[in-house]
């Protein structure tokens, strides 16, 4: 059960994050396109597994966790290709792959442990 708290905690903290800087990076650099989609994908990986709580099942609890790991996985593209192209600095980059690296690593362990039960 700790796992499940970690990661609607972090899965929030990160949402809160890049609600955060994406807001500043529009702001200051004029940028709406990337940061659109970084809000969108790393906003639903909390979503998601916020929703899988209610599963009407195993399989769709499984199901949901998968999709906010494909989620995850897209978030980390958005957070390179803003870091990659200067719109967003290190120090922000560090802060949200980090979280999101660990969010990928939690999600990845319980979809296998899941499955195996």
């Amino acid at each position: 059960m700790e796992n499940k708290n970690a990661l609607l905690d972090k899965s929030k903290s990160l949402a809160l994050l890049i609600i955060k800087h994406c807001r500043n990076i529009s702001e200051v650099k004029k940028e709406y396109i990337l940061t659109r989609q970084l809000m969108k994908s790393g906003t639903s990986i909390g979503a998601n597994i916020r929703e899988a709580k209610y599963a009407e099942s195993k399989n769709d609890f499984i199901h949901k966790y998968k999709i906010s790991l494909k989620e995850a996985n897209e978030t980390e593209y958005w957070i390179e290709l803003l870091f990659e192209s200067e719109l967003m600095n290190e120090e922000v980059f560090n802060e949200l792959h980090k979280l999101n690296t660990e969010l990928l690593k939690i999600l990845t362990s319980s979809i296998k442990t899941l499955s195996n039960r």
